[in-house]
């Protein structure tokens, strides 16, 4: 393929670089900073546009850094912006969504501001499946980082494990089977998907079991919490039901419009056991199933905190169809958060604001918290 020499214009979705040839052709760059020139070789072409990977920076960007990992060199995928300076790094994630909401949702001068930036096994290798061994890991916890140097797992074939923060309680998930009998583990971990653990936020204990989804860090669901419950009570009156839609293990209904009686709707079996023991106690219905099959009741709010792919049309509709006045929507990618941006407006909601949090630093990874109101 060909070595070009380009200038990088900005960062958009997946945190690539975009330039243009000479010819116009756009060029989206890995390893690139806006404002750099770089020498870069072509990877794959189109008739309208190119993929790169920047070989030789030949005008480094301020913001670049040396990466602090000695494990990015040998292609680990987990933390692909440690060569960007962490104080840059929420800056240029908003700056993704700016564009992403212009470019795919319409809205031109959206409220997108910056929020909290949060600290910084085998993981995937960067854009493939292929394992890159570690025996420790910087952005870790200290009890998982522990686990790297004393556990082994012969004969895995994916490994998950997690860790309180609050208790300190550590769970491991190890597949096949054969694997997770195999399996070399300190004492206290518990293994397999009816282990569970507690984590503490913002003043509720919430249980957790392996296979259930959950933030990849207390602080950080901590932080969508505050912006949530912040949205929620922006310039409105107490609300009387709240749906929360893709509710996992009741995160939000947990620590949230506590008065209020809350309808949560999620898909997986283990989380919804986990949301039924998390809001004992509470005025809560917990509905297993897919949002887009859910018969629509009234209620005042919607949070809403949908996979990568967002919400999509049907969801859309059905959370519209409560004839809630606002609807917080926490995304985990800026073109989806795009995406639902433009069908909620077309269903009568405004966009207010949109806030980046920075969850997973030295990542291109986009988190955000928006709230919307019916017009």
């Amino acid at each position: 393929m060909a070595v070009v020499q380009l200038r990088a214009e900005r960062l958009v979705a997946g945190g690539v670089a975009l330039a243009r040839e000479p010819s116009g052709r756009i060029i989206f760059l890995e390893g690139a900073l806006p404002g750099e020139t770089v020498r870069a070789r072509v990877t794959a072409e189109w008739r309208d546009y190119a993929r790169g990977v920047a070989d030789e920076v030949v005008t480094p960007s301020p913001l670049r850094t040396t990466p602090p990992c000695r494990f990015v060199a040998a292609g680990c995928g987990g933390c692909s912006w440690q060569h960007i300076d962490p104080a840059g790094q929420v800056e240029l994630k908003r700056a993704i969504l700016v564009e992403a909401l212009a470019r795919t949702g319409g809205l031109v001068d959206a409220d997108v501001r910056a929020g909290a930036t949060l600290d910084g096994l085998a993981f995937r290798g960067a854009h493939s499946h292929d394992l890159v061994r570690v025996d420790e890991c910087l952005v870790a916890h200290p009890r998982l980082a522990e686990l790297l140097a004393t556990s082994r797992f012969p004969g895995a074939s994916e490994v998950t494990l997690r860790c309180s923060a609050s208790t300190g309680e550590r769970v491991a998930l190890v597949g096949p089977p054969a694997a997770e009998r195999a399996a070399v583990l300190p004492a206290d971990v518990m293994v397999g998907r009816r282990a569970v653990f507690y984590e503490d936020i913002a003043g509720v204990r919430l249980r957790v079991s392996a296979p259930s989804f959950f933030q990849s860090r207390a602080d950080g669901a901590a932080a969508l919490v505050a912006l949530v419950d912040a949205a929620a009570t922006d310039g409105a009156a107490a609300s009387a039901t709240v749906v929360d839609a893709y509710a996992g293990v009741g995160l939000f209904a947990a620590t949230m419009a506590r008065d209020a009686e809350v309808v949560c709707i999620e898909q997986s079996r283990s989380a919804c056991k986990d949301a039924t023991h998390n809001l004992a106690g509470r005025a809560a219905t917990i509905v297993q199933g897919r949002v887009e099959r859910w018969r629509p009741r009234p209620a005042d709010l919607v949070v809403a905190d949908p996979s990568r792919q967002g919400l999509g049309r049907r969801a859309v509709e059905v959370l519209s169809a409560t004839g809630a006045a606002r609807l917080i929507l926490v995304s985990c990618d800026a073109v989806a958060l795009a995406r639902d941006a433009r069908l909620l407006v077309s269903t009568g909601f405004s966009h207010r604001s949109s806030t980046v949090v920075d969850l997973f630093p030295h990542t291109a990874h986009v988190e955000v918290v928006s709230q919307f109101d019916r017009e």
